[in-house]
């Protein structure tokens, strides 16, 4: 098996917030090309662009895969069904969002994807969690170190561990 490194952003702020990122990292999991190698810990977080929402809970996984970019997607795309994800407001309410942050150090832009994540640089709730899991690594682009990246953010203040994780990859995949 191919193994691909990607990492992903987790969120959620309707519903049982805490079980759907379990029950997310859970599907990717069981999935059979995908094995999730490592979780942050979980951060409660502010709500970014559409601010009229609850709060979210927010992650990164680092996970290994022998999936292209776009199977991934889909994969991430069926799991946010099967949890009741609905996309009727931009930046709004979800019960799940998984976003594929990083796959290895691949800069990919088709019509539906687009990696690095566009918006990650500037997103305190997605560089804290990945700085957790992987602060060595280099964003593609950047020729910054992340924790530099993470040390200019504006709104860390918006960013709150809410459940702190400890070991490798033991978030909910232990847990029933």
């Amino acid at each position: 098996m191919v193994e691909n490194q990607a990492f992903l952003s987790l969120g959620s702020n309707i519903g049982d917030r805490l079980q759907n990122l379990k029950e997310a990292v859970r599907l990717l999991n069981s999935h059979p090309s995908i094995k999730v190698a490592k979780c942050s810990s979980i951060y409660e977080t502010d709500p970014v662009g559409y601010e009229d929402q609850d709060l979210f809970l927010n992650m990164v996984i680092h996970l290994t895969t022998a999936l292209s970019p776009s199977d991934l997607l889909d994969a991430c795309l069926k799991a946010e069904f099967s949890l009741g994800r609905k996309r009727e407001i931009r930046w709004g309410p979800r019960t799940i969002d998984l976003d594929i942050l990083l796959y290895n150090q691949e800069n990919i832009e088709t019509e539906k994807l687009f990696i690095p994540h566009p918006r990650m640089a500037e997103r305190a709730f997605v560089l804290v969690p990945l700085y957790e899991v992987a602060g060595n690594i280099h964003l593609p682009g950047k020729s910054e170190p992340l924790e530099a990246l993470v040390d200019r953010l504006p709104d860390k203040k918006g960013v709150r561990i809410w459940k702190q994780i400890n070991g490798e990859g033991g978030f909910g995949l232990s847990e029933s």
